[in-house]
């Protein structure tokens, strides 16, 4: 569920290093658990679950491996209800984890701190530019980004129309300008027109927001031509799609994920 060639590229940046690095494809055991799951919160907690089972089953492989290191932030912890907060959505790594977790303890070093503040520590360390402005991405991955049961068919289209959005918002310059951007493939389909016959396919949802602590965000407003070739690539180019619309919603009402 991760965004289209991510896994070869995060190897590339991990691999040869002082780290030992390993790879897990666990794309089908992911998807088998949550064939037919239509909740947002029972979806991240299954997502949640298995991603500790996976990381238990490889530290069990290596001596000494008994902490769970986690990128938590502070907006993880304040929408998934901790620190007597309501409840807006359980992330992945904290109210998504199963309670009976093998290893000795998690280690949460930035489990305080805003994305800004996780950046400036980022650059104070002295990673690359690149990793530190990385687009944000959501610990379920894609799963959440495909919303309702999820399937292969929407799945694809999430990923392939999300690598043609983030390659023309970088055409664009847009890349170091806008906060997060990303598209979401909903459950259900309507009707449009493909090769002079009906079709009956999946519309694709575009989201570009501007934030500084991921607690607030307003809506990034994208010229009309760079809107118009985004949409002619999807439609062109994304199977199973046949209609491309734009989020304007701020958070709040709305948050930045769909689910």
């Amino acid at each position: 569920m991760m965004r289209k060639d991510e896994g070869d590229q995060i190897e590339q940046v991990f691999s040869g290093g002082a780290l030992r690095f390993i790879r897990v494809n666990a794309q089908d055991r992911f998807l088998h658990k949550l064939r037919g799951v239509t909740d947002p919160e029972d979806k991240r907690k299954i997502i949640g679950t298995e991603f500790v089972r996976v990381f238990e089953e490889e530290s069990d492989k290596i001596e000494g491996a008994e902490l769970l290191a986690q990128g938590t932030i502070y907006p993880d912890v304040v929408e998934s209800g901790a620190n007597q907060s309501a409840t807006i959505k359980s992330h992945h790594n904290v109210g998504g984890l199963p309670k009976d977790i093998r290893f000795t303890g998690l280690v949460e070093p930035l489990r305080g701190l805003f994305k800004d503040e996780v950046r400036a520590c980022g650059l104070e360390l002295g990673l690359p530019y690149n990793m530190v402005y990385r687009q944000p991405f959501p610990g379920p991955g894609l799963g959440v980004r495909c919303l309702g049961a999820i399937t292969r068919d929407r799945l694809e289209a999430v990923r392939e129309s999300d690598a043609i959005l983030r390659e023309e918002f970088r055409n664009a310059g847009l890349d170091k300008k806008v906060w997060q951007y990303f598209t979401i493939v909903p459950d259900f389909k309507s009707v449009g027109v493909r090769d002079n016959a009906r079709s009956f396919e999946y519309p694709v949802i575009i989201r570009a927001v501007n934030t500084v602590d991921a607690m607030t965000a307003t809506i990034e407003h994208v010229d009309w031509a760079i809107l118009d070739r985004i949409t002619a690539r999807i439609l062109a180019e994304v199977k199973n799609v046949n209609r491309v619309c734009f989020d304007m919603s701020p958070k709040p009402n709305a948050t930045i994920e769909w689910e």
